[in-house]
């Protein structure tokens, strides 16, 4: 077929880095993974108890496109008592597939072809490609690991044109696992504020803060309706498969992204809405177990890398290591590549994220204690031919 059928938009974005490396991975054997971003623990049993449950009880049919009420309203509850946001139920909040498709939504409900999004890097894979299907133009900031992966707000200053619509804040960071104290957040609001700017905040590893405190940038006055707040459940409660996420905002946002959901996506599953409902009600113990258990991997991964040469930034949020493998010689690709192939460990390279992670690799700790410490000593044995 002639390839001049596929929109040239499309064309123009490559393949997901990281699914690639997930593919490679599927087809092999014995390998210890530290590459896709997905918690090795199970569902908590009374959440899966609930979808079952719901099943039994005959819950499979279409809901709100908007999502369960009875969820919204936890949610709403649940936000509140975080972060002191106030979101009405019924018109400021929206259910999605996942908060991918809450990102997408975010972009192709605001953006116009032609408008600038600023988008710090390194950062998760999906954002300029969203922006790009929607018509409209990233604008990178290369973040540094001596900024400990931050972005300045005069950094932002520098890239805002009149041409310029939002600002994509992803805190805790996913790759670096970077996270931005309150003060920092307040003067990226001023700014904002300054030039009347929209924020689209990723915050789904929000409950994965190991040093200090997270800190939503629409709780800060006067930024609520300038923010669209960005969540879901697959992190802090192991639901990854469930593709559940939500979105809040003002509500004329939140109406134009139920738009394009009712027509795209029509509702999420009533299934894994249920469970949601379960997991927000009485899911708090089992993500302080999980972030218990994370930390715990945070700090043996982190010593380690720094140990064996690769100089790591401490990750103060996420389930990410982001360890530097310049002095080896290799680039992010092929130290990835000569690792899987040689030591059966997979990780990520850094550039899939943008070229500020370019000379870095991301290592999920997602993996079990004792196949992250197996994956050390491989690590550790493939490095000494380089360093």
């Amino acid at each position: 077929m002639d390839e001049t059928i596929i929109s040239d938009r499309v064309k123009s974005v490559p393949k997901s880095g990281i699914r690639k490396f997930f593919e490679l991975v599927m087809g092999m054997e014995d390998i210890i993974s530290l590459g896709v971003g997905e918690p090795d623990f199970v569902t908590p049993w009374h959440i899966r108890e609930a979808c079952i449950y719901s099943l039994e009880k005959g819950y499979t049919m279409y809901t709100s496109n908007y999502g369960m009420l009875e969820l919204r309203e936890e949610l709403s509850r649940s936000i509140y008592n975080d972060y002191g946001i106030n979101y009405d139920p019924l018109t400021s909040i929206l259910v999605t597939v996942g908060v991918s498709e809450a990102f997408d939504l975010a972009i192709r409900a605001t953006i116009n072809p032609g408008d600038e999004v600023i988008i710090p890097e390194p950062c998760y894979v999906a954002y300029k490609p969203c922006v790009i299907f929607a018509g409209g133009r990233p604008v990178v900031i290369p973040t540094k690991v001596e900024n400990d992966f931050k972005v300045l707000p005069e950094e932002i200053e520098e890239k805002i044109t009149p041409k310029t619509k939002a600002i994509v804040l992803s805190y805790p960071n996913n790759p670096t696992g970077a996270i931005l104290d309150k003060s920092e957040i307040e003067g990226i609001a001023d700014v904002v504020n300054e030039h009347d700017l929209l924020v689209i905040s990723d915050e789904v590893y929000d409950k994965l803060t190991y040093s200090g405190k997270h800190y939503s940038i629409a709780s800060l006055n006067g930024m609520k309706d300038k923010v669209i707040y960005l969540n879901g459940f697959s992190k802090a409660y192991a639901m990854t498969g469930w593709r559940l996420g939500y979105a809040c905002g003002n509500e004329k946002i939140i109406e134009a992204m139920m738009k394009i959901h009712q027509y795209a996506a029509l509702c999420a599953p009533i299934m894994s809405q249920m469970a949601a409902i379960e997991a927000l009600r009485r899911g708090r113990r089992s993500y302080i177990e999980m972030v218990r258990e994370y930390n715990r991997r945070r700090k043996l991964i982190v010593k380690r890398l720094n140990e064996i040469g690769l100089e790591c930034f401490e990750p103060k949020g996420a389930f990410y290591a982001f360890p530097s493998i310049k002095k080896t010689g290799l680039s992010s690709v092929e130290f990835s590549e000569k690792l899987l192939k040689e030591e059966k460990v997979a990780v990520v390279p850094g550039d899939v994220f943008g070229d500020a992670g370019r000379g870095f690799i991301r290592c999920a700790y997602a993996a079990s204690f004792e196949d992250i410490s197996i994956a050390l000593k491989r690590i550790e044995r493939f490095s000494k031919k380089f360093l």
